[in-house]
Order: C-alpha cells, then sequence, then structure tokens
C-alpha cells in the first residue's frame, strides 16, 4: 500500500505544482512563500542547534488555536526553539498576529508528503520532539520520523467513524502507520473509541485542547466599540455558503420587533464576501465589507467582516453568537465549527441541527445552559430577541465551569507531554 501511496505522489507531483501555482494566482497562497510546500530549495531553515526544537504541525485557523496555550506553557515553562507548520493561507495569516512576536517561535508552510521533500525537510529542521495536530496523517513523514527514533505525538486526535472505517479495509497499513506514534492524545471520547478498535497503543483522553483558549485579545477601534455599545447587534461566526442567507433572514426576522439592529457576519472564507454584500443589497439590506482599520458605517445595518483573527474583537461585546456549519445537511459528517472562544467570551450561543465535529463540547455547552440548537431564522431570531432584553451575558458560574475544565486540559496534556524523553 505505502509503494501504492508513494508512487501516487510521485506521478501527481507537477499536477500538484501546477495547482499550487494556479491557487497562488487566485490569492489562496502565500504569493511570497508557496514553494515552501514544493521545494527543499524554499525551506528556509532557521534553526539554533544549541537548543531543541518542538515542531507543531496544524492544518489551519482552528488546529492552530487549539496549540497555542500549549506552545505558549512550554515556552514559558522551559527553554525551546518551536517550528510551527500548517497548510492554508489563513493559518499563517493568524500566525503573525498571535505568534510571530516571539522570535523563537517559526512558521512554515508544510512541504507535500513526497518522500525526498519529507527526508530533506527533517534532515534540515532536525527536530527533537514532534506533534501532529487533530486528524494531520501523513505516511511518508510518519513513516520517516519513525525511522529515525523521533518522538512523535498524534496531539488532540480525531478519528471520526467515516475516517475509522476507511484504515479498518487497510489494517495492516494502518497499524504501521499508528506505531509510528509515541503517544496518541485524543480530542474526544468517541476518538478514543476508534483509536481503540484500530488496536493503537499508549492512547489517553484528558479532554478537547480546544477547550484551552486562553487570553483572548480584544484590538477593536474605540469608535466602533461606541458604535456597538449604542445599537443592537448579534454576530453569525465561520459561516459557510447559504448560511449567509440564513443569517440574512433571521436579520429581517429581528427588524419586525427591532428597527435599530446590526448583524455582523464573519464568514469562514473571506472570499465570499462581495457575495453576501450582493445578496444582502438584493435583500434591501444596507451592508459594509469591514476591513482592517476601517470604521462601522453607523447607517449600515449588515457589517460582513474581511479580516482574519479578529473574532474575539467582536465577540467581547456580544451577547449573543450564532456558530456556522451547522445547518447545511450535506455536510453533517463535517459539520460544525469551534464555539470555545465565544463561550469563554460569555456570549449565548446558538448552532443548527448538525455540530458533528464538535458534539462534545457542544452537549458539553448545551447542559451548563451555554448553547442552545436552533432549526430556523424565527426560531433564532425569537431567541436573539430574548437576549437583547438581558442586560448581561451568560453568568459567571458558567464561565468559571468552561476556563476550569480547560486548564485541566492543558496542565494534564503538558505534563503527559513531560513524561516523554527528547
Amino acid at each position: 500500500m505505502l509503494i501504492v501511496y508513494r508512487s501516487i505522489i510521485n506521478i501527481l507531483f507537477p499536477i500538484i505544482i501546477i495547482f499550487v501555482l494556479v491557487r497562488t494566482f487566485l490569492n489562496k497562497e502565500d504569493k511570497a512563500r508557496f514553494k515552501e510546500k514544493l521545494f527543499s530549495s524554499s525551506f528556509n531553515v532557521f534553526r539554533d542547534k544549541q537548543k531543541k526544537l518542538i515542531w507543531f504541525h496544524a492544518a489551519s485557523i482552528g488546529e492552530l488555536n487549539s496549540i497555542i496555550p500549549l506552545v505558549n506553557k512550554l515556552n514559558k515553562e522551559r527553554e525551546f526553539d518551536f517550528l510551527i507548520t500548517t497548510t492554508t493561507l489563513s493559518s499563517s495569516n493568524l500566525m503573525k498576529k498571535k505568534l510571530f512576536r516571539d522570535k523563537n517561535i517559526i512558521h512554515r508552510f508544510l512541504p507535500i508528503d513526497k518522500l525526498s521533500l519529507v527526508k530533506k525537510f527533517l534532515d534540515e529542521w532536525s527536530p527533537n520532539l514532534i506533534f501532529f495536530v487533530d486528524s494531520e496523517i501523513w505516511p511518508n513523514f510518519l513513516l520517516e520520523i519513525k525511522k529515525r527514533s523521533l518522538p512523535i505525538v498524534l496531539l488532540n486526535a480525531r478519528i471520526t467513524k467515516k475516517t475509522f472505517l476507511r484504515w479498518n479495509l487497510i489494517p495492516k497499513s494502518a497499524a504501521k502507520i499508528f506505531d509510528t506514534f509515541t503517544i496518541c492524545l485524543s480530542s474526544s471520547k468517541e476518538s478514543k473509541k476508534y483509536l481503540d478498535k484500530l488496536n493503537v497503543k499508549n492512547t489517553k483522553y484528558y479532554g478537547n485542547l480546544k477547550l484551552t483558549l486562553e487570553n483572548i485579545s480584544n484590538n477593536l477601534d474605540n469608535k466602533n466599540k461606541e458604535i456597538l455599545k449604542n445599537n443592537k447587534f448579534w454576530c453569525a461566526v465561520s459561516t459557510h455558503e447559504k448560511e449567509d442567507v440564513f443569517c440574512l433572514k433571521t436579520h429581517l426576522e429581528i427588524k419586525k420587533i427591532h428597527k435599530n439592529i446590526k448583524t455582523i457576519i464573519i464568514p469562514r472564507h473571506l472570499d465570499r464576501v462581495k457575495k453576501i454584500k450582493t445578496i444582502g443589497e438584493k435583500l434591501s439590506l444596507k451592508t459594509q465589507i469591514l476591513s482592517d482599520s476601517q470604521l462601522i458605517d453607523d447607517n449600515k445595518e449588515i457589517i460582513v467582516i474581511n479580516s482574519y483573527g479578529v473574532i474575539s474583537n467582536y465577540l467581547s461585546f456580544c451577547k449573543s453568537v450564532f456558530m456556522g456549519k451547522s445547518m447545511i445537511k450535506k455536510l453533517k459528517h463535517v459539520s460544525g465549527q469551534n464555539p470555545i472562544e465565544a463561550a469563554k467570551l460569555g456570549c449565548k450561543i446558538y448552532h443548527g441541527p448538525y455540530v458533528y465535529n464538535f458534539k462534545e463540547i457542544y452537549d458539553q455547552l448545551n447542559e451548563y445552559g451555554i448553547s442552545s440548537k436552533v432549526e430556523d431564522e424565527i426560531e433564532l431570531a425569537n431567541n436573539l430577541t430574548d437576549d437583547f432584553n438581558k442586560l448581561d451575558k451568560i453568568n459567571k458560574n458558567q464561565l468559571d465551569i468552561i476556563n476550569n475544565l480547560g486548564i485541566k486540559i492543558l496542565n494534564d496534556t503538558y505534563n503527559e507531554i513531560n513524561k516523554i524523553s527528547f
């Protein structure tokens, strides 16, 4: 199976190069750094051989956010250098905002899982301890890491039923791949169950690392703060196509009761902001696309955010939030977006019926009265209208439950990592 995989990678590599170039032309890749994914000559290695290097690979924004508290704790407790690799443009933009201030923390894009690139990458960076986050399983990387006897952790491991069934079709290959991990720390009880069924050794569950989110910043312009404080408003976060229309229709329902209402939409993918504005205007809604450093136009009612890493700026002042990727049935097996940031900022969270990726977390939030499921725009509008009449966000006891759970998960994970010799 491995021979087939490697052959496919080698055959497709010229096509992959073209694909990345096209994405770069469409502004979906970093124009200055996309070659990091394709050519060893562009790895741009910056490494202090006198210090141990810890390498984290986190695919995109969600995975990157989940490891930041752990990286900060390791950085505070012991003297290391850190290499963080991701695959998406949005995650690299987030790195600039959250971690580039630390000179010992370096970001690079992960190269394609082609054996020649993998060997060169490991030779040049020479990491001492490695973490692959969530469901990042790259066979060439993993087997080459194993060959070099380097400790590697599958961190916040996520194995869905669908993924498990796929691995179960190739049990020998699955055993070989998962045997590369020193330890697997699962993100949920379900993931641990599937890892155990695959006979993965040394699996443990302490909780979802995404609950450890901390030090949420608020850098909203003071004039924008005043505008939000003087208006009734709510946020729709990480929306996907079709959910934008759902949110605009919810706004129209609320307007039947509250004329002075603003809806802030923060789409999951910023390439849709112009389309959202067009849809809003077709519904006769005054719509503004808001980029970094711009001021909210108080005459606009729909504000579409066109910036990365700014969600907390708005949720800090928001009582209620709708979390996207939860209303689209065809996405039900990959549904749900991370609601932790909203919960830690004291927002009441609403979501649709499809939250598969974060079911365990939503179950906890629903139990504590922090989140609720809605079926349509009328139900969401009614809930939001009720929230507008409340003086405060969710209460302090609810916040303490979430924060204390996050602290425990972070400490348990950190203590487990400290047991690894490297």
